[in-house]
């Protein structure tokens, strides 16, 4: 076991919840416990939506895949009725723990709910405080601060809108995505303007904000930031022309390559970019920033990922390797940023 440098601490990860990326939460969730317990610290496995997971249950847990699309509606419907448990700050895991790990990922997990709450008691936690997540989570703000701060991002316009403007202002294809979720859920491209409605409705049922977003061809890259640190620039090579849930949690349906082949020039702009977006929306911990690259190196800031996934298929962790820092390691400092 390589043991943490520092003083073991009392860290519950929370993992699981009730959002469309609840397999993906804990997938994420139970590989950040098995690298934090073995630097040391004595880790507690928490289900915002149902409550502390029993050591007997975490294997188990650890066999199961992410899936290849996210759990029906119906589904999280019957997890808790869809919400997080009432009672979970005052829950001795969460009040009496050194530092709460969010593993969450989409929902009241990553748009400043849980993080309110956890300030409300003064629980320390990792990743950005609840005002930087909800900003972060709400896609045309982010959008908005993107361009104050000078990041490149598409043109975009928010539903409901006709065929004729989304025509002059954004253009076909266009992008149809939720406003306030990840992992490309409810997202569809949209070719030509009688594909609109449905791809409206579509993503309306994840959301109650729906953007409308230039489409941009070219490569995906993504820079993780760790602090003030930007990690190498990848790139994400899927199998369809979208990186979208199933290319993320599939093996096999896309490569990812750390770094990037792209000029240094070019990878360096990006990390600039990087930064600034980080700093743009007040994060703070461990994010993610993606970016769409076009044939003559004009990128695209797409978003920011305040609570990025962890899996044995993410990104944030390539990222990192790729700087030399090992997924322990990565753990480890994201909980001492959080303590700072």
């Amino acid at each position: 076991m390589a043991a943490s440098l520092l003083a073991p601490l009392d860290i519950t990860v929370l993992m699981g919840g009730a959002s469309a990326e609840r397999n993906v939460s804990l997938a994420s969730g139970l590989r950040i416990a098995q690298a934090l317990q073995a630097r040391g610290h004595r880790v507690t496995a928490v289900d915002p939506a149902v409550g502390v997971i029993p050591e007997s249950e975490l294997d188990e847990l650890r066999r199961r895949n992410v899936g290849t699309e996210p759990p029906s509606l119906e589904e999280l419907a019957g997890i808790s009725g869809g919400r997080l448990r009432e009672d979970l700050i005052s829950m001795p895991e969460i009040r009496e723990a050194d530092v709460v790990f969010l593993a969450l990922h989409g929902g009241a997990g990553e748009d400043g709910t849980v993080q309110a709450l956890l300030d409300s008691v003064g629980v320390r936690y990792t990743g950005s405080g609840h005002m930087a997540s909800a900003i972060a989570m709400d896609k045309e703000i982010s959008k908005i601060l993107f361009r104050a701060a000078n990041v490149s991002t598409a043109d975009w316009m928010m539903a409901p809108q006709s065929v004729d403007a989304v025509a002059k202002t954004v253009g076909f294809p266009a992008v149809v995505k939720p406003s306030k979720q990840g992992s490309t859920v409810g997202l569809t491209i949209v070719r030509e303007g009688g594909q609109l409605e449905a791809a409206i409705a579509e993503a309306f049922r994840y959301d109650d904000e729906v953007m409308i977003e230039r489409f941009v061809p070219g490569r995906e890259l993504t820079v993780g930031v760790l602090g003030d640190q930007a990690f190498p620039v990848g790139e994400i090579k899927p199998v369809k022309e979208i990186y979208d849930y199933e290319c993320k949690y599939t093996a096999g349906m896309a490569t990812e390559e750390f770094p990037a082949q792209i000029p240094d020039a070019v990878a360096e702009r990006l990390q600039r970019e990087a930064v600034r977006a980080f700093q743009a929306l007040k994060l703070r911990g461990c994010a993610r920033i993606d970016f769409r690259l076009t044939d003559d190196h004009e990128a695209y800031c797409l978003e920011a990922n305040t609570l990025p996934g962890m899996t044995a298929l993410s990104l944030i962790p390539q990222g990192a390797a790729a700087a030399g820092i090992s997924f322990e390691e990565l753990c480890e400092r994201i909980v001492q940023l959080s303590l700072g």
